[in-house]
């Protein structure tokens, strides 16, 4: 009885050292971690993510582009392969080095536009040609194709408009009429533009943003975002994400819920709409942490000019939601969108 009685203070004694020992390797490994990255961050990164449902799923009856074979003989197939070729490789023809003309910051469509413009969920023009021309929000008046083509110059570009009746912007349009040939007009095919994520019940974070950035997309945008040129240094095979060289304050992608889904359904290198390699939350923090670094500015004191049509990501103000800027950065979006329904209903009565 007594050796049962020894025995069992033995055991007693050897768990309470087990315990010390993990709670001072714990201690350890936080002192460490405040040391090596800093407070704020060990916070962000050990604070518990708070998972949304991945929204992104296979799509049944997806669009997919026409079969090259497709293409007519020609003058007019030219055109539409010259298009194609303008798309994928815009800088060798319109950069900053361009062999025809240097409208653009060596970046190319397709970097926004993937796979010049085809890949599902991957910002593609399948439903450009059957919904143009159409009226937008953001300029308050009709545009044609050729219009949204040149926002795109201007703004992810980050550069000049193409003339119309240019060589160039006939072939690009060519190109587009013909992706989008076998949509009916006035319709949008499975598939088009960017995926849909669920809002954040919290803003989207920066911080938690550049640590999922240096773990998952340093190796093709560089630790700078300054992204990686191809071997001719004429463009990029990695688009810079910020600087000088980046998409500007007015592009799409810089509105958080158009990054996000963008960078969900395609990013990192691999992924795709059927097979995300994040989570919404982590798409979201990432988003943040891009367009929250510094980048080119244009004017854009004449986007939206009925400002209660802003989108609720546009993050510039005057709003008639009565939110600030920062809110309308980085969120949460749902109270703005909450609010937006009471004024309609107000209105409305």
């Amino acid at each position: 009885m007594e050796e049962e009685l020894i025995h069992h203070r033995f055991l007693k004694i050897v768990q309470a050292l087990v315990a010390l020992v993990v709670l001072l390797v714990a201690a350890i490994t936080g002192i460490i971690g405040v040391i090596v990255i800093g407070p704020t961050k060990l916070m962000a990164f050990l604070a518990p993510s708070k998972m949304t449902e991945t929204v992104v799923e296979p799509v049944a009856g997806v669009w997919m582009p026409p079969a090259e074979n497709t293409i007519p003989a020609g003058e007019a197939g030219e055109k539409i392969k010259y298009g194609r070729e303008l798309i994928s490789r815009t800088a060798e023809y319109l950069g900053p080095n361009g062999s025809v003309m240097a409208v653009s910051n060596g970046m190319n469509c397709q970097n926004c536009h993937l796979d010049a413009g085809t890949r599902p969920f991957g910002n593609n023009y399948s439903a450009v040609a059957s919904t143009y021309p159409k009226f937008r929000a953001r300029s308050g008046t009709e545009e044609t194709i050729e219009k949204r083509v040149n926002d795109c110059f201007e703004r992810s570009l980050n550069g000049q408009p193409l003339a119309d009746d240019s060589r160039e912007m006939q072939a690009i349009v060519a190109y587009i009429k013909w992706l989008g040939k076998d949509v009916p007009k006035g319709e949008s095919p499975k598939g088009s533009g960017l995926v849909e994520l669920s809002f954040l019940e919290t803003p989207a974070d920066p911080v938690k943003g550049k640590i999922l950035y240096d773990e998952k997309c340093t190796v093709c945008h560089g630790k700078n975002g300054g992204g990686i040129r191809n071997t001719e240094a004429k463009s990029w095979t990695y688009p810079p994400l910020w600087g000088e060289h980046s998409y500007n304050n007015g592009a799409g992608l810089y509105r958080l819920s158009r990054f996000a889904g963008y960078i969900k359904a395609n990013m990192p290198l691999g992924a795709t709409y059927e097979e995300p390699q994040l989570t919404d939350e982590e798409a979201w923090h990432i988003a943040a942490y891009v367009n929250s670094m510094p980048r080119p500015k244009k004017d854009i004191t004449h986007d939206w000019p009925d400002i209660s049509t802003k989108p609720v990501d546009h993050p510039f103000g005057p709003f008639a939601d009565g939110f600030n800027e920062q809110q309308h950065k980085f969120g949460p979006f749902k109270p703005i969108m909450e609010k937006r329904k009471e004024q309609s209903k107000g209105k409305a009565k």
